[in-house]
């Protein structure tokens, strides 16, 4: 007997990649579940399913970053005393990103790729081991959300979050509508599908000195970066990002606050007439504002 699950969650984190760089992403995941029916004639209870499944999900993937272990151009140091661990990632283009975060802010793939099949290994990995004695085989199904307008993949972090959301690298891959005077503008949605095109959209006052990094690596041209941190619940976050890969933006970088920057932006760009944004943040949610 199967049991499925379609739309269990979605998961928002980011990954490295050595030619993309750090990427936002947001994937549906959908289960299978083989097994016996149990003694209330079910193979599981569906609300069991969603809860346990989702909980784990979001424990060893959700807003984390994922790296792949077992590239050549990635370093991981752990710092037992701190608990700390810095991440020293170089892209096949040269350019280097580097973190410096709690443990729990990654997820380490061991595969030289982070992508839809190894992250579907690592978690059918995880998940296998809490399922009931009656299952006897998980099918895990990663798949995008079909978007047929531009869409952007952004990571970020939110500091202020009392959650997850407060580590300084996760991300959604998001789509963005601009609607001016009542009329969607796909040449103006394409323009910020390319400029925010694997961007991290930083806040200025997140911004730190190079000098003043606790990261331990270094970089060849520390004027091509930018270093940002900053202390929240669940401790200290550091990141280092090639200035190209950043929007540096004066507010927090939730949903809200980027939609009223896209807005403010986009009237730079096209002040007559009445233009709405609505921006997404991963799948089927977001903000909307209008001018």
């Amino acid at each position: 007997m199967q049991l499925f699950v379609n739309d269990l969650t979605v998961m928002d984190f980011s990954y490295l990649c050595p030619k993309r760089g750090m990427v936002g992403e947001s994937w549906i995941v959908d289960v299978i579940l083989d097994g016996e029916l149990n003694e209330e004639s079910m193979v599981q209870d569906f609300g069991h399913v969603k809860k346990n499944l989702k909980r784990l999900i979001d424990e060893y993937v959700d807003h984390k970053l994922l790296v792949p272990a077992d590239y050549a151009g990635a370093e991981v140091l752990h710092d037992e005393q701190s608990e700390q661990v810095e991440v020293r990632f170089n892209c096949t283009d040269g350019r280097s990103i580097m973190l410096h975060c709690p443990a729990e802010a990654y997820a380490f793939v061991y595969s030289d790729t982070i992508d839809m099949n190894s992250v579907g290994v690592y978690l059918k990995e995880v998940l296998a081991t809490h399922l009931p004695e009656n299952v006897d085989n998980l099918t895990l199904s990663l798949r995008e959300e079909v978007i047929n307008t531009p869409f952007y993949h952004y990571t970020h972090g939110l500091k202020k979050h009392d959650g997850n959301c407060q580590r300084i690298a996760h991300g959604h891959r998001s789509k963005i509508d601009i609607i001016i005077d009542g009329k969607p503008n796909l040449e103006e949605q394409a323009y910020w599908a390319k400029r925010w095109e694997d961007i991290y959209i930083a806040t200025k006052e997140d911004e730190i000195a190079y000098s003043d990094r606790l990261l331990k690596g270094v970089v060849a041209n520390p004027e091509e970066y930018f270093c940002f941190a900053y202390e929240s619940s669940q401790g200290y976050f550091e990141l280092l990002m090639p200035k190209s890969d950043c929007e540096v933006i004066e507010t927090d970088s939730t949903v809200e606050c980027l939609a009223q920057y896209l807005l403010d932006e986009q009237k730079k760009r096209t002040p007559d007439g009445i233009c709405q944004v609505i921006a997404y943040e991963g799948v089927g949610k977001g903000a909307m504002v209008s001018r």
